[in-house]
């Protein structure tokens, strides 16, 4: 097992001990007001509860199941609005990055670059992120064995990035079904790395909706305290003020107003299994 170490998340440190990383926002960007209301809420649960907080939200989802679908305002709007929540709220920032060539405009605003888990085995976007010197944070493939991330820690490493972390974010068990291995957490962490759970994306139903995925959000905390007690560095959630009127990935979000009560929760296993281990 190799030594773990901390991601530096802007003034952040993620691993081990460390207070719990949380990862928020909305799917997709849809207007500045909307992302700082979201943004400001997430500040004040990161003032009251053991947490460090970044908030996430993407400028285009290049993966939605239909080409119809909305996608976000695009790369340099996106980009704005992101840094207006980052110099107004004081919270880190993120967001997905798709093409090799966004990266570097990505990273003069995010302080953590998102590598969708689809794209987590391509080379020329793992070394692209790397290069800005950001954080980089690799979502497991739905088709990915929790062992073979190690070739995207590999890559990043030899791109000269060391503030790397890997999310588990379900995988694919049949037709329009995810399923968590949790002793993939365990694996993803011996690489020496901080591991995330992705709570929300892991009850997607992909396409279920027929030309859009649906999701159970019911079964998000109860998969992020299963998360919890086997260990992580950090937990990831959308979240919306009202779920169902979000243009993407509603189904599986968090309401912005259940998301205190959720991590409250949450934080009460993931500080049970740190005082077992060191008693």
């Amino acid at each position: 097992m190799n030594p773990r170490l901390p991601a530096m998340i802007g003034r952040h440190r993620c691993g081990p001990g460390q207070p719990l990383t949380v990862i928020a926002g909305p799917c997709v960007i849809e207007t500045a007001d909307l992302c700082l209301r979201i943004a400001e809420s997430l500040a004040v649960l990161a003032s009251r509860l053991p947490i460090q907080a970044v908030f996430k939200a993407s400028y285009d989802k290049a993966n939605r199941t239909s080409g119809g679908s909305y996608r976000g305002p695009g790369l340099d709007d996106g980009l704005a609005v992101l840094d207006r929540v980052r110099r107004e709220t004081g919270l880190p920032v993120t967001t997905d990055v798709h093409l090799p060539e966004q990266a570097t405009a990505a990273g003069q605003v995010c302080d953590l670059l998102q590598i969708p888990a689809f794209l987590c085995r391509q080379t020329d976007i793992l070394l692209a992120a790397a290069a800005t010197g950001r954080a980089v944070n690799v979502k497991k493939g739905q088709f990915v064995a929790p062992g073979d991330m190690r070739h995207a820690v590999a890559k990043l490493l030899a791109g000269g990035c060391h503030d790397i972390m890997l999310c588990e974010r379900g995988t694919f068990f049949g037709y329009g079904r995810l399923v968590n291995d949790f002793a993939g957490l365990a694996v993803m962490r011996s690489f020496g790395v901080p591991v995330i759970f992705d709570a929300t994306h892991s009850v997607q139903q992909p396409a279920s909706l027929g030309g859009t995925t649906g999701g159970d959000r019911s079964l998000v905390e109860p998969l992020a305290r299963a998360a919890a007690a086997v260990g992580v560095d950090g937990v990831f959630f959308e979240t919306h003020p009202e779920p169902d009127t979000s243009p993407s990935d509603g189904p599986n979000m968090v309401p912005l107003a259940d998301l205190g009560g959720v991590l409250e929760r949450v934080l009460r296993i993931h500080e049970a299994r740190l005082a077992g281990e060191k008693a």
